[in-house]
């Protein structure tokens, strides 16, 4: 078995017009471990997330999966990425056309061919793995809580048995119980997957729970990476400033557009 990262990041840019959001983003996440990318709104978290899924194309740099290059990548080299990912969006991004079972297997019935019937009982069964019981699978999604929704979502990014799984602000929009009940669905689903995981992410409850690691993005660098237990004693002034949330510090805040 190969000891390179399963996802590795090197020299990261992007930019857009005159503003220039990843200024040189250096990540590795091995496999089987989970990673938070925290940082403040606008800092670049989304736009690596993109740049990692092959959404938006880095000016320069570096973007490997398993080893293989993406950036450039042909189709196949990102079908093939694709096929060993899943995602959990921050709106859970659910097809309304479609009940419940049928947005769990998605993936299984559109991205590998697998029978309508088997795809069901798997997605009953994966519904059953985020708390969810099989009278919900033909209901629609828009009858559905947010945090259903986020369940249906995280259901849905399970299904495949992926090996890489990207989780884009999971407890965005929801109440902070039921944030704590995705969080320890998402170590749960990891954990029994052994996949690796990516977030990106604002809370810092959640960093917390779901993330062995927390990398903090300011300015368009990681500017501190480590494991979750170093996050408090941290001698770093700006990841000290964001995670008590406090005004005063280093930290250059664009108060004026708040």
């Amino acid at each position: 078995m190969s000891n390179s990262p399963k996802i590795s990041l090197t020299d990261l840019h992007k930019g857009f017009g005159t503003k220039k959001v990843l200024q040189g983003v250096n990540l590795d996440v091995a496999a089987g471990e989970s990673v938070a990318i925290i940082g403040g709104s606008g800092t670049g978290k989304s736009v690596t997330l993109k740049c990692v899924l092959g959404l938006l194309t880095p000016d320069s740099g570096s973007v490997k999966i398993d080893g293989v290059e993406m950036v450039g990548a042909g189709r196949n080299a990102q079908d093939a990425m694709l096929a060993k990912t899943g995602m959990l969006f921050q709106g859970a991004a659910l097809f309304d056309s479609l009940p419940v079972w049928e947005n769990v297997a998605f993936g299984l019935i559109e991205g590998q061919g697998t029978d309508r019937k088997k795809a069901y009982d798997i997605a009953i069964a994966r519904l059953a793995d985020v708390g969810l019981g099989a009278e919900m699978a033909d209901m629609s999604p828009a009858s559905l809580s947010g945090g259903m929704q986020k369940r249906v979502g995280l259901a849905r990014a399970i299904a495949t048995q992926p090996e890489i799984l990207f989780f884009d602000e999971p407890t965005t929009g929801i109440d902070p119980i039921m944030g704590d009940v995705i969080n320890d669905l998402i170590v749960k689903c990891t954990r029994e997957l052994g996949a690796c995981a990516l977030t990106i992410t604002h809370d810092m409850a959640s960093a917390r729970k779901i993330a062995d690691r927390i990398a903090f993005l300011y300015q368009g660098k990681i500017i501190w990476d480590g494991p979750v237990a170093d996050v408090e004693n941290s001698d770093n002034p700006y990841l000290q400033q964001f995670i008590s949330g406090n005004t005063e510090g280093p930290l250059d805040l664009d108060l004026k557009h708040l």
